[in-house]
């Protein structure tokens, strides 16, 4: 990687610097728009004791569930956890620290990250477990509650195309938590499945701006479908 070019040629060149201890953002929404494969180097790395922020934990398998079957992960902030029985066997015997968070809090979160707002006031959980030991104020007589915003050491980002300068944009509704987390990453990584020269995107085009990205890298994906439900009659 040299100047304005942010092509990584390995995942291990993609993930140096990843230790014991940080906090990884991951994009994904169930199992759409995952870096799946940045998550398997995750694992190859064997860092330990790390914090994930996503919007879920991956699936039994498969995912950032990979993960927590090798035990990598401290503590998990995230919104839907549900289809994972791993997950919900490592929070009841207490080996899992979980931080549950409204989804548009949480996006919230890391938005505010990205732009460099420390906190922000919302409405959403006050009066719940939500919002508990959490300082809360009163506007326009409705409370609010006061929620920190979220950065990570890595971004760990999937794009749909990128070009050298790390310019990414994403297809459909793979984009979900991307763009957000991109932001907010002290070092983003960014898997792609096609990069192309600079001046190939069109301006107008691009999701995430290459100032929000230090390494891009090629990938290939198995896509896999989170849950398929087939009719079982004709109708």
């Amino acid at each position: 990687m040299a100047g304005l070019d942010k092509r990584v040629a390995s995942y291990e060149e993609a993930l140096s610097g990843l230790t014991d201890g940080m906090t990884i953002l991951a994009g994904g929404f169930g199992l759409c728009g995952i870096p799946e494969n940045l998550i398997a180097e995750v694992k190859r790395t064997q860092a330990k004791a790390l914090t994930v922020v996503s919007n879920n934990c991956g699936v039994d398998g498969f995912g950032l569930g990979i993960l927590l079957e090798t035990r990598q992960i401290r503590k998990v902030v995230a919104s839907y956890v549900g289809e994972n029985a791993l997950f919900e066997q490592l929070l009841i015997s207490g080996e899992l620290d979980v931080e549950l968070t409204p989804q548009g809090t949480l996006a919230e979160k890391i938005r505010a990250g990205g732009a460099g707002i420390p906190a922000f006031y919302t409405a959403t959980g006050y009066g719940t477990l939500v919002a508990e030991g959490k300082e809360t104020r009163r506007f326009n007589n409705r409370h609010y509650i006061l929620e920190e915003a979220i950065t990570g050491d890595f971004a760990l980002i999937k794009g749909w195309k990128a070009d050298w300068y790390g310019n990414v944009v994403y297809r459909h509704t793979a984009q979900n938590f991307n763009p957000l987390m991109a932001a907010a990453g002290r070092i983003t990584v960014v898997e792609v499945e096609e990069i192309v020269p600079p001046g190939k995107l069109p301006p107008a085009a691009i999701h995430t701006p290459g100032i929000y990205v230090d390494r891009v890298i090629l990938g290939q994906f198995e896509k896999r479908i989170e849950l398929r439900t087939l009719r079982t009659e004709v109708i």
